[in-house]
């Protein structure tokens, strides 16, 4: 993992905040830390005498981030809501909000509670590739616990107030200065210091640690595959657009990682076994579709088949979401990603991209293992997506 600190550049900011843009900055300019507003970033300063932390806002990306795109929240009102016995994510949106001191800014991440109970000034959260995909092999606990002895672990629990909650009882008997970080299994991790600087050099260098131990454990090698079958698709478009109920735009992958993914054996299970970050199901949903001999439109019937049963199984009040796919790998010939746009099948593409890397690796640790269906279901029917639906 490359350090991309240039003094050159870091010697033109001169505020706690501008440090904070110029890191963020740096951490989303890698791929293998966030894609597509993935991660978030904070930093605990003084407004008019009063402790303020500015989190990365909602919408916003690391990469291209600026001051503006940073919510400014009031610090001891964060703590406050730290120590209630529980939040729901809507309650918790709106204590954010009103505790802004400017209320034309983003709304805050909804890990900024998370951020305020770190109790350094810079803190850095990222998705990391080689992290989760350690961390999602079925030995990840293990090799986590010997690759980082000085880090806080945290088994995989909801993002938002329930992962601040876990980590605050957690955090009791902790003694900070002795904590290098934070994992969160399946999920990502947190880096933090008084010093921007350091912080990011922290971050680098414990995901460094984790690519050395994959080159190490889970090389693997990409063998070229020919596409044995043709992909047709306008007719993929044409099916997938009438089941979504919109045209869609389809992105063919056809790289040599998407060939050699599509060409393994049981493909149905092999490809099926859950996603990478949980922020992805809002993208991706849990899996893609597989289509392996039979019709794309018996493939298809099967998929809606089972992600109806899935949502009947774990359903409350929600409003079930389309139960046609957002992906599909086609046997020996690769995969097809859908979007309402090219943009939005670009991000699909490049989200799949990074979870076939992470599901090869993993397997040669052992294998590779998901969060778990419930936990799927409750990221992707998160209450602040439904509120969407239901306005």
């Amino acid at each position: 993992m490359n350090n991309l600190w240039s003094a050159e550049e870091a010697g033109k900011c001169k505020s706690d905040l501008e440090f904070r843009v110029y890191t963020s900055n740096l951490l989303g300019r890698s791929d293998e830390l966030v894609l597509h507003g993935g991660g978030n970033t904070s930093v605990k300063t003084k407004v008019d005498g009063e402790d303020i932390l500015f989190v990365k806002g909602s919408g916003w990306d690391l990469v291209s981030i600026k001051e503006e795109g940073f919510a400014p929240v009031k610090l001891k009102t964060l703590l406050e809501m730290s120590e209630l016995d529980e939040l729901s994510d809507s309650d918790m949106v709106s204590g954010q909000k009103a505790a802004m001191i400017d209320t034309k800014a983003p709304n805050p991440s909804v890990e900024a509670i998370l951020h305020a109970l770190i109790p350094f000034k810079y803190v850095d959260h990222t998705h990391a590739d080689a992290v989760v995909t350690i961390s999602n092999s079925v030995n990840g606990q293990e090799h986590i616990n010997k690759l980082y002895p000085n880090y806080l672990i945290v088994p995989y629990v909801m993002p938002g107030f329930i992962l601040a909650q876990t980590i605050n009882k957690m955090a009791k008997d902790l003694d900070w200065s002795q904590c290098e970080g934070i994992i969160l299994h399946n999920h990502g991790i947190f880096t933090f210091d008084d010093d921007a600087k350091i912080s990011y050099d922290k971050m680098i260098e414990a995901v460094t640690l984790a690519e050395v131990f994959l080159e190490e454990k889970a090389y693997i090698e990409i063998e070229e595959k020919e596409v044995s079958c043709e992909v047709d698709m306008k007719e993929i478009q044409k099916i997938i657009s009438k089941h979504k109920g919109y045209d869609v735009v389809a992105n063919l992958n056809q790289s040599p990682l998407a060939l050699h993914y599509s060409s393994q054996e049981n493909l149905k299970t092999f490809a099926t076994r859950g996603i990478l970050t949980p922020e992805h199901i809002i993208r991706t949903k849990r899996v893609p579709l597989i289509v392996e001999g039979e019709s794309l439109q018996e493939a298809l019937k099967k998929y809606k088949d089972d992600y109806l049963s899935y949502f009947e199984e774990f359903k409350k009040d929600e409003i079930c979401l389309s139960p046609t796919p957002n992906y599909m790998i086609v046997k020996n010939a690769g995969v097809v990603s859908f979007g309402k746009n090219k943009k939005e099948a670009d991000i699909i593409n490049d989200i799949v991209e990074h979870t076939m890397l992470a599901v090869l690796r993993a397997d040669k640790l052992g294998g590779y293992k998901g969060i778990s269906l419930k936990d799927c279901f409750e990221m992707e029917y998160w209450e602040l997506e439904q509120a969407k639906l239901r306005k």
